[in-house]
């Protein structure tokens, strides 16, 4: 089916409460992230009956829109350039309503309907959501809706909230990680082969320029997520990668361009953005362009050296050994727990507290060993839909269901699998989750002996992480073993599915419905 990002953009937005209920914009490697002033002024279920759209995550009052790789870059574009329209437009009519007696009326004749009716419009009452009324795929839909609303709720917590604008300054990166992880891998492999000599350096340098300079960008995210003026983090941030701070010393010890890493450069920007923030409010208005960013630049900065860059350094280094020693000497144990606790992690929004973790892990040795145990989880749940789809053969609306969404959870886009299929069905949440323990033990049990396993960008997983593999031994073989891990997640998530992932009262009911 032929897409058209336009119109898939247009429909978003009317369906979301118009450009003036969004507040921010965004995209990852799959999802459309949108900041609403109103959360309840979305229409979920008309999101969730476009035809691009597999699935809708809800976070506090951040909407996550699943549309898959490629599209969702496309219809971000063209919903940022309707935003813009929609907002100069409503600028204008606002504009003209104070000059005008009528000015209620021509406001909304020229921004188009108020915010609050676009949910109730006809265009809303017109779609049609999921199958025939009475399948188990709209019981299903249904249940699915109040468990991503409770989601929602549990979600709207200070600690997620944060946890969540910590992962807004990462996720940006990730198409950058992606792109130079791949090139690393190319030039890995020409290097081995002793192939195009004269190419492979061009490839490194490639490949390592971003990673070099990674503390700048997460400096501009983070002031820019926090408040902030971009290029002031971005400039703090930057002392963290400077080779000029060898030549400091702090708590008696000479300091290394890099040491902190990331989690350096968030602490630094966040500091100045505080800084920044607090000059605003105190520095009169004729000295402040020369007078807040030189106090920003300098009072963070020398937190940065004399302070931050030491204790941001000493965790990183724990993060690195915590994560080694775990999987060299308990590697089943802690491939189990994480491919069987990421979903629920997912559901809880817990999840983008790995983001700077991973990050971290990637900076220093170059790759990430946690991302392939927690893909995993995606197996499982893909083990667990195969399983649904043969026991409830009568059933054509959830088969339907799953045959829709199974291509994307293959690639490691689950939520349309969890949202309308395994989660509102209950206990073949929990046998996907057993699925994905099953496939994180397969992969920590050849790292505790010797080979390891690792991912060299997050964002991708499924079948879309193998380009992105790195490992101590041949590519072929790490390739070999996070594919068995793989397997084993689809085997183990599709037998326990099938021998106990449903009461006789579920299986019959379903059955019944379809017949």
């Amino acid at each position: 089916m032929r897409t058209n990002p336009p119109s898939t953009a247009a429909a978003i937005l009317l369906q979301v409460g118009g450009p003036a209920n969004v507040t921010s914009v965004a995209h990852c490697m799959t999802r459309l992230r949108l900041g609403l002033a109103d959360p309840s002024l979305a229409n979920e279920e008309a999101l969730r009956a476009l035809p691009q759209v597999l699935g809708v995550v809800t976070t506090g009052d951040t909407y996550q829109l699943v549309l898959g790789p490629g599209l969702v870059v496309s219809v971000t574009a063209q919903f940022e350039t309707l935003l813009k329209r929609g907002r100069a437009a409503q600028a204008a009519a606002d504009a003209l309503a104070t000059h005008t007696a009528a000015g209620a009326p021509a406001a909304q004749a020229a921004g188009g309907p108020p915010t609050g009716t676009v949910t109730d419009g006809p265009a809303a009452g017109t779609l049609t959501v999921g199958p025939e009324a009475g399948t188990l795929a709209d019981g299903l839909a249904g249940r699915g809706r109040q468990l991503r609303e409770a989601a929602r709720r549990r979600n709207a917590t200070p600690v997620k909230r944060a946890l969540g604008r910590v992962a807004n300054v990462f996720v940006p990166l990730i198409p950058a990680l992606i792109g130079c992880g791949v090139l690393a891998g190319a030039a890995g492999l020409l290097a081995n082969a002793g192939w195009l000599p004269g190419l492979t350096p061009a490839l490194t340098s490639l490949s390592s320029g971003f990673m070099a300079l990674i503390a700048v960008f997460v400096g501009v995210n983070t002031a820019k997520e926090f408040g902030g003026t971009p290029v002031l983090g971005g400039a703090v941030a930057a002392v963290v990668v400077h080779p000029g701070v060898a030549k400091v010393t702090a708590f008696g010890t000479a300091l290394r361009p890099g040491q902190g890493g990331v989690l350096g450069a968030l602490a630094a920007a966040l500091l100045a953005t505080r800084v920044e923030k607090w000059c605003r409010g105190r520095v009169p208005g004729a000295l402040d362009v020369l007078v807040t960013p030189t106090l920003t630049v300098l009072l963070s900065g020398l937190a940065t050296l004399y302070g931050l860059m030491y204790a941001a350094g000493a965790v990183s280094t724990a993060v690195g050994t915590t994560a080694n020693w775990l999987l060299q000497t308990t590697g089943a144990a802690a491939g189990l727990i994480l491919g069987a606790l990421f979903l629920p992690l997912v559901m809880l929004g817990l999840h983008q507290a790995l983001i700077p973790l991973h990050t971290t892990l990637i900076e220093q040795q170059g790759s990430t060993p946690l991302l392939p145990l927690l893909a995993m989880a995606g197996a499982g749940q893909v083990g667990a839909a195969l399983a649904v789809y043969v026991r409830l053969r009568h059933d054509t609306s959830i088969r339907t269901t799953i045959r829709s969404a199974l291509p994307a959870g293959l690639l490691g886009v689950g939520e349309p699998l969890i949202y309308g299929v395994s989660l509102p069905l209950g206990r073949p949440f929990l046998t996907a989750c057993a699925g994905g323990a099953a496939g994180g033990a397969f992969i920590g049990s050849f790292a505790m002996l010797g080979t390891k396993v690792g991912a060299t960008a997050i964002g991708p997983s499924g079948w879309a992480l193998f380009p992105l593999l790195a490992g101590n031994r041949s590519p072929a073989a790490t390739a070999a073993i996070y594919g068995g891990g793989l397997l084993t997640g689809y085997a183990v998530g599709f037998l326990a599915t099938y021998l106990f992932g449903f009461g006789g009262r579920s299986l019959h009911d379903g059955e019944n419905r379809a017949g």
